[in-house]
């Protein structure tokens, strides 16, 4: 009984793994690391391979799959998928061949559906998310009477990815991006890609005030707990946690995401 009381001090000890097609998942990390402040955690930022939405399919269940690896030889006791297209391509498959918990990302599509007032509400989402059945299963559930106004983020994870937030591209973009979304009414603009959060300052400048922009990181963070907890895997200690954030591609754009966690790891790494 002793020595599984301690595989299980030793287990809960380990990291959260968190991997995305890039940066953008540390909107989601951040989210995870308010919540759960003392739980170690180590990021993958698969940026050399970023965007995931306009691949395949199988390209992207292949790329999910050696993150997962990497993150479980890293000691990872519990996997994010912080990037919904991962999340809409992948999950499934992961859950099914891994024995570890997994927490996925999808459009909050459902308490948008919910709190509209207009029967209007908009998604900013990348192709590959869009077009994956667990998308329109989702939509069909929740949104079915509701006129959803579906636009894809052409070219801004790319630019994301190069630290080009306030960019004349990027403002230009996304002024095309909302056109639809304010012509249609909406009232609720629902965040698609855990890269997006990061341009909430702009859209708001964009955006009609009353319009209320939903994302997914706080319910992420909070089913995270949920799952720690039920596993009985939530570190107990209350020491300063490990933060350590990987890239396979340049590290800057990382370390300017990252800029106010001066105790975090961010190194390059070969994955």
């Amino acid at each position: 009984m002793r020595a599984v009381f301690i595989l299980v001090v030793m287990k809960s000890n380990c990291p959260i793994g968190v991997f995305d097609s890039g940066v953008g998942g540390t909107s989601i990390w951040k989210e995870i690391h308010r919540l759960l402040p003392y739980e170690h955690s180590i990021y993958l930022a698969d940026s050399k391979y970023a965007p995931y939405g306009n691949k395949s399919h199988d390209k992207i269940v292949q790329l999910s799959i050696k993150n997962t690896e990497k993150l479980i030889d890293l000691g990872a006791k519990i996997i994010v998928v912080a990037c919904n297209t991962a999340t809409t391509n992948a999950i499934s498959t992961l859950r099914a061949s891994y024995d570890i918990p997994f927490i996925g990302i999808e459009p909050a599509i459902k308490p948008a559906a919910l709190q509209t007032q207009s029967g209007k509400i908009g998604i900013l989402a990348t192709r590959g998310t869009l077009s994956s059945a667990l998308f329109t299963q989702t939509s069909e559930t929740f949104a079915k009477d509701i006129e959803v106004v579906e636009v894809v983020g052409e070219g801004l994870v790319p630019l994301i990815e190069n630290g080009e937030l306030d960019s004349p591209e990027m403002n230009v973009l996304l002024s095309e991006y909302m056109k639809p979304m304010i012509e249609a009414q909406v009232d609720h603009l629902v965040l698609g890609c855990s890269h997006y959060p990061y341009l909430i300052p702009k859209l708001r400048e964009i955006l009609p005030e009353h319009v209320k922009i939903i994302d997914s990181g706080a319910a992420v963070a909070r089913q995270t707990k949920f799952l720690l907890e039920k596993n009985g895997i939530l570190r107990s200690e209350t020491t300063a946690p490990e933060l350590k954030f990987y890239s396979n591609s340049d590290v800057s754009t990382l370390k300017l995401l990252l800029n106010e966690y001066q105790e975090a790891s961010i190194e390059y790494l070969d994955f």
